[in-house]
């Protein structure tokens, strides 16, 4: 009520990023993930990948599934698969609970395509951002590995199936012939699904756009900012990139975009805060992860012990890997020689995928909408018929 107009533009920029980027870019990877889920396609990946994902972090071999799905389409997709596998029965609590520690992430398009390119101008930088990410991630999978080894000791998960591209095409079948849904109501109901947390998704990204505009203009800011120049400074860290830590605290884009504004500062000091950024993927994300958990009886606590888990360590690790894949790459770029990991064309695919969502999104997410609309009144009037 005390300031409309800015919360009006804080709302809008929120509604632009979801309308724009998020919407078109989850839900083709959403509605995939119910598609494999039902087919059974999920069930058949577990089996061969039970012995790689157990010995590692001790989950079942789905788990590879929903690693390789959050990875490919970044947050908060991982949650969602990993609650829907545990309303399955195919995941314990405990299991659960790991496996959605290190299976949210950003996806390269938003790392090379927003990041690097949009905000830095430097495709070469998505090199070192998303290897300190990724690389974070596992780390933290490998912790991870140890939660809940009390509770898991008095309840042992149930023994796990056989291996073997035979079994694993047997329980294909089996799964499928359970679900038994043809594949118009299959598609129907993931394309439904998927809307529905989408929708629950764009009004987070709104409510914390609004907040983080409206603490900015109330001086939280500069009130917490004396706390956070005492942690940048134990880190060796300028004091003058407070406000893009605290904004990425609560949404990520924004921190992010804040931190490769902050020119008075080195850009090896940048990168650094903006990894920490990315890897704790801020509170807007973390409360639509926090909703979806909410469905299943798996706790949110240990997440946000990794988001803190993995912010430090991407952050290390782009101080590690600064040198050898960014300023010796940069050097050679010089002599003629030409990286395989920085040629343009490399990054280009990232560049030319995200300027086709920014242009088309908005065009892509009104068409689903008109679509989920009928799917939900043709339903509607089907219960109404019946």
């Amino acid at each position: 009520m005390i300031f409309p107009q800015q919360a009006l533009e804080g709302s809008i920029r929120g509604l632009n990023i979801w309308w724009e980027v998020v919407f078109p870019s989850l839900l083709p990877f959403f509605i995939v993930s119910e598609l494999l889920i039902g087919f059974g396609v999920v069930t058949f990946i577990g089996v061969l990948l039970e012995p790689l994902m157990r010995p590692l972090f001790k989950v079942p071999g789905v788990g590879g599934f929903v690693w390789a799905m959050g990875l490919a389409s970044g947050n908060p997709a991982g949650a969602k698969i990993t609650a829907r596998l545990r309303q399955e029965g195919k995941l314990s609590r405990i299991e659960a609970e790991r496996l959605v520690c290190f299976t949210s992430s950003a996806n390269p398009l938003f790392i090379f395509g927003a990041i690097a390119v949009g905000f830095f101008h430097n495709a070469a930088l998505g090199i070192v951002l998303a290897l300190a990410h990724y690389i974070g991630n596992i780390i933290v999978g490998l912790l991870m590995r140890f939660h809940g080894r009390e509770e898991e000791a008095s309840s042992p998960p149930p023994k796990a199936n056989a291996s073997g591209i035979v079994t694993a095409f047997k329980m294909l079948h089996k799964e499928r012939i359970k679900d038994g849904r043809p594949i118009g109501k299959l598609l129907g109901d993931a394309v439904q699904s998927s809307v529905r947390t989408l929708l629950m998704i764009g009004g987070f990204i709104i409510l914390f756009s609004v907040l983080n505009e409206l603490l900015s203009l109330v001086g939280f800011v500069h009130l917490i900012g004396s706390l956070f120049s005492i942690v940048l400074t134990f880190f060796h860290l300028p004091s003058d990139l407070n406000s893009s830590l605290i904004s990425g605290i609560f949404e990520m884009t924004l921190g992010a975009q804040m931190a490769s504004e902050t020119i008075s500062v080195g850009l090896l000091e940048q990168i650094i805060v903006t990894s920490f950024i990315l890897a704790f993927s801020g509170f807007s994300i973390q409360a639509q992860v926090a909703s979806i958990l909410a469905e299943t009886d798996i706790r949110f606590k240990p997440f946000l012990i990794s988001r803190f888990m993995h912010g430090f360590f991407a952050a290390f690790l782009v101080f590690l890997f600064w040198r050898p894949f960014y300023l010796n790459q940069t050097a050679s770029e010089q002599w003629q020689a030409i990286p395989v990991f920085l040629r343009e064309q490399s990054s280009s695919w990232f560049h030319s995928a995200w300027g086709l969502i920014t242009q088309y999104g908005a065009l892509f997410t009104l068409m689903m909408l008109l679509v989920f609309i009928l799917l939900t009144a043709r339903k509607a009037l089907n219960r109404a018929i019946d």
